[in-house]
């Protein structure tokens, strides 16, 4: 299994027979600026939204086309885009598991907003979702952007993810040291890679904070297109 950061909360994860691009916002993105675009979609097989906002979903639609990779995430964001756009979609909700491939992609909740641009005042995308990938005996968990809730005990009895994409930047979401309390009270993570930080000023700039925290958990921080073997 292979994780690519694609700055922010966008990352390429290579699984089982997927290369799957979760919330890949390439376009404008200051982290990825520069980097090598070709190489961060290359062969993508699905594009996995976690919610509409611009800095997870801006790139998705013309993505989608460019690659024939259908966009994966919540029924009315996904209903949306297809009646509209005709994009390729594979549309479902919280607890549902849809096969992609020999990969299972659960559906989990996460406490944010959704919202695409409408011009003069944003539309509604639905809710903003995490997920469980798994394959192979394996669970990789992605937060999105939320807070700490209770549900993540829930998602630790159903799914036991070894490893945890979380969101620790502060300020829109969870920081480091709630992502910390989340991992340290609900799961049992072998590796956790943060996200959804460096980008922005106000966002947090590193992961000193949460590596402190979590001296038994290995913190993996790759840089922008850096790929990591999970």
């Amino acid at each position: 299994m292979k994780l690519t950061w694609l700055g922010h909360s966008g990352f390429r994860l290579e699984i089982g027979d997927q290369v799957l691009l979760i919330d890949p916002w390439l376009t404008g993105n200051p982290s990825f600026e520069g980097h090598d675009r070709a190489a961060a979609i290359a062969g993508a097989t699905h594009i996995l939204l976690t919610h509409g906002h611009f800095d997870h979903a801006a790139d998705a639609l013309a993505l989608s086309k460019e690659l024939g990779a259908p966009l994966v995430g919540v029924f009315d964001l996904m209903d949306h885009w297809e009646r509209r756009e005709g994009a390729l979609v594979v549309a479902f909700h919280k607890g549902g598991t849809v096969p992609l491939g020999d990969v299972d992609v659960t559906m989990v909740n996460a406490v944010h907003s959704a919202s695409i641009d409408g011009g003069d005042r944003p539309i509604y995308a639905g809710a903003a979702a995490g997920y469980m990938i798994a394959h192979g005996g394996r669970v990789v968990y992605v937060s999105g952007d939320t807070d700490v809730t209770a549900d993540m005990q829930i998602f630790q009895d159903l799914h036991a993810p070894e490893i945890g994409i979380l969101c620790v930047g502060g300020h829109f979401t969870m920081d480091q040291k709630r992502a910390a309390y989340a991992a340290r009270t609900f799961f049992d993570f072998k590796m956790i890679v943060p996200c959804h930080y460096k980008t922005f000023p106000m966002l947090a700039q590193d992961v000193d904070e949460l590596r402190a925290e979590l001296p038994d958990v290995a913190i993996l921080a790759p840089g922008v297109m850096e790929t990591v073997t999970l």
